[in-house]
């Protein structure tokens, strides 16, 4: 089955091939006989017949530095039409120009496939939809109140204090039991952000590894374990965390059976999600999961080859 794939991202001249997951998708894709295009949320336009279309470019892929990619000229393409399948693969902020786009999006998933579920998207961002599963979480607020931090603060004696659409563990602080700088941290979040902020339960077995579990339509596809670099306390890669081999613990095991059946009824076919500690549940992520690259690295598997698996099946199933 050969397929045309449209891939909604960032510019492909930013990013790093070393380790980009949305790069090794379009590769497998590629290599597969699928025809990539590519093109930027802002390039989608809903026409006066209802109609979505994208600014986009045929590309090819090749993993070379420097000389990655290949592009044709732009073209308007029908996203309901043209392609079997638009891969949603900008990254984050979570902003209106993102739940925008998501409902744009929607209006074509009776024509094409849209991976991941654009509304299961807008309506399940990371630090949200893990909200449904408290059982597994750390004590979690969210809030814009200093006086309800404080007193957070002082039932859990450390916390950490992040933005709720934030990505790539970027402006995510520790704060100690003396509340240190707390009042100026609330403060700061409150003016950089109209959204409350979420604060948990500092965990210290994030010193052992914040583990990056993938699921493919609700299956355990494999896993990566992120420890800090030296002096963080953030794992995440890219904010200098290294990662390593690792194998799912029985409440792994446990969390991601519970997970998998919501997120496959969701459509939420591309999903990582972030546990602490081998016990606790933080992350859901679903508009831009990252880690495949990693994984492959260490378990000798191909993720990419798996989400295209489940693609093409679903693909095959809406002709």
């Amino acid at each position: 089955m050969s397929l045309r794939v449209a891939v909604q991202m960032d510019p492909l001249e930013t990013i790093n091939i070393a380790g980009d997951s949305s790069f090794a998708l379009m590769l497998s894709a590629q290599a597969r006989g699928h025809q990539l295009f590519h093109y930027l949320a802002p390039d989608l336009t809903l026409d006066e017949h209802g109609r979505l279309h994208a600014m986009a470019r045929p590309v090819t892929v090749q993993r070379e530095v420097g000389n990655h990619f290949t592009a044709g000229e732009h073209q308007i393409i029908d996203l309901g039409r043209d392609v079997d399948v638009v891969l949603m693969r900008q990254d984050p902020p979570f902003d209106l120009g993102y739940i925008t786009a998501t409902h744009l999006l929607e209006r074509i998933t009776h024509e094409t496939l849209v991976v991941n579920d654009p509304a299961s998207v807008r309506n399940a961002p990371e630090k949200v939809m893990v909200l449904d599963f408290a059982r597994f979480m750390p004590p979690t607020m969210i809030t814009r109140s200093l006086g309800a931090t404080r007193h957070f603060l002082e039932r859990h004696g450390a916390i950490v204090v992040k933005p709720l659409h934030g990505n790539g563990g970027k402006a995510v602080f520790r704060v100690g039991p003396e509340g240190d700088n707390l009042g100026a941290l609330v403060e700061m979040f409150n003016a950089m952000w109209v959204e409350p902020f979420m604060v948990q339960a500092f965990l210290p077995s994030v010193g052992e590894g914040d583990k990056r579990i993938v699921l493919i339509d609700g299956e355990v596809a494999g896993a990566i374990n992120r420890k800090p670099g030296a002096g963080e306390f953030r794992s995440n890669l890219a904010v200098g965390g290294s990662a390593e081999a690792t194998t799912l613990t029985a409440r792994e095991q446990e969390i991601c059976a519970a997970l998998g059946p919501v997120l496959k009824e969701r459509g939420l076919l591309f999903v990582g999600i972030d546990v602490i500690g081998g016990e606790w549940l933080t992350e859901i992520n679903v508009t831009s999961p990252t880690g495949i690259v990693a994984i492959d690295r260490f378990n000798g598997s191909d993720t990419a080859g798996m989400i295209w698996d489940a693609i093409e099946r679903k693909c095959g199933a809406m002709k």
